[in-house]
């Protein structure tokens, strides 16, 4: 009769909402993490990986109990296109959303957006990549970075070079070393490093012949700047930039047959991944990059980059080890506050003391007044026998057949 299936609709209606309730009341339950990363253009390949280290440290975390005796965390994820004001708008949206902390950004210009949002807004922010010292220069209290600033960087670079060259044996032999800087100029980002290294140089007495910016997304090809290189005659050929740019630096050089001793990279975003191997070949080989990058030294990031091979398909990026590590970090920050209100933890992020990273520093994850990592430093890799390898300093260089590695000068491809 009709009061029955009046009372049988009820029924499941009563059903259907409990259960889309519990839904809801489990999402609620859960601590929101949201990550702003290029996810479409041309640094999607780095921003993919590095969502997806997020959603992977999270589910490890989940599966192991999550956090606060058993709160799950959740994740909310953003493409900024690449654009600053994209990135901007997408941390207002994810706040709204009740994000308790941010992970961002990849591209200095698009985190300094981010940055001065989330310190508005009182929610924490831990920078996993993006390097210009601007960004934590404005007094900030809710905004963290895991890598080296611009200044580390390019200051840890010229250190480099003064330590692993013999100034004697390289160029015309005078004992001067020569360089010239190729950089990109458009995103404050290579600019800063630049920046950093030239002061750093004269310090040093490194002489920068030259130094030539480009523009990293629409650069289709750099023979010009590779010929007016060559006729500067340094001794080292130093780039800072993307992907995609710094693999073409590369190409370019080897057709104009780029006479230095050395392509060194300085937080250049190529010679240090294993995608550079696979995508120039024999042509990486002992192309070096001074650059934040995970430990090769520990077990514990190996067996971390291998499970997301596992799952992912592809070789894990430096950018998505430190976005992976940057929720271990947020986590612990929301164990040691016992709880998941923003101001609760920015607070604990700033007592920070974390010793079990992933990241070749000499101590533990501590944050300064600013937000910067203290004991963020760059190390040297080298690509050797086609394997990018750590190779300085000597308490970070790697061991094959129990042989420490050392840099090696002159064996660019193309000059053998």
């Amino acid at each position: 009769n009709d009061n029955m299936r009046k009372t049988l609709l009820l029924m499941i209606l009563s059903i259907f909402v409990l259960a889309f309730a519990g839904g809801v009341a489990a999402q609620d339950d859960a601590i929101l993490i949201g990550g702003i990363h290029p996810l479409t253009g041309g640094l999607a390949a780095d921003g993919i990986q590095m969502d997806n280290a997020i959603q992977m440290a999270i589910a490890e975390i989940n599966e192991a109990g999550g956090v606060l005796d058993g709160v799950e965390l959740a994740y909310l994820s953003a493409d900024s296109t690449g654009s600053a004001e994209v990135g901007q708008t997408e941390a207002e949206r994810l706040i709204e959303e009740g994000a308790a902390a941010l992970i961002c950004c990849f591209q200095s210009s698009v985190t300094a957006n981010v940055a001065a949002t989330a310190d508005r807004e009182g929610v924490p922010l831990v920078i996993d990549v993006a390097v210009a010292d601007a960004i934590l220069d404005q007094g900030y209290t809710n905004v963290f970075r895991l890598q080296p600033n611009a200044t580390s960087m390019g200051v840890g670079g010229a250190h480099f070079l003064t330590d692993i060259l013999d100034l004697d044996a390289i160029g015309d032999g005078d004992g001067e070393l020569d360089v010239v800087y190729l950089f990109e100029g458009t995103t404050g980002f290579g600019d800063s490093v630049h920046d950093a290294f030239l002061a750093e140089a004269e310090e040093l007495g490194i002489n920068v012949l030259d130094s030539i910016s480009y523009e990293p997304f629409a650069v289709t090809d750099l023979t010009t700047e590779m010929q007016r290189i060559n006729a500067t005659n340094p001794d080292i050929l130093i780039v800072t930039g993307y992907y995609n740019d710094g693999l073409l630096a590369a190409r370019n050089a080897e057709e104009v047959g780029l006479d230095v001793d050395a392509v060194v990279g300085i937080a250049q975003g190529t010679y240090d991944q294993p995608q550079f191997v696979e995508d120039a070949g024999d042509l990486s080989e002992c192309f070096f990059d001074s650059n934040f990058h995970w430990d090769a030294a520990n077990p514990a990031a190996l067996e971390v980059r291998a499970r997301y091979e596992e799952q992912f398909g592809e070789p894990m990026r430096v950018g998505a080890v430190f976005a992976y590590q940057a929720v271990y970090i947020i986590a612990d920050a929301i164990e040691r506050a016992g709880s998941a209100d923003p101001a609760d933890i920015s607070a604990a992020l700033r007592e920070t003391n974390y010793e079990d990273h992933l990241l070749p520093y000499d101590g533990p994850i501590v944050f300064d007044e600013t937000g910067e990592n203290i004991n963020a430093n760059p190390v040297l890799m080298q690509v050797l026998d086609g394997e990018v390898r750590q190779v300085w300093p000597p308490s970070r260089a790697e061991s094959v057949d129990d042989e420490l590695l050392t840099p090696q000068i002159g064996c660019l491809a193309w000059q053998n």
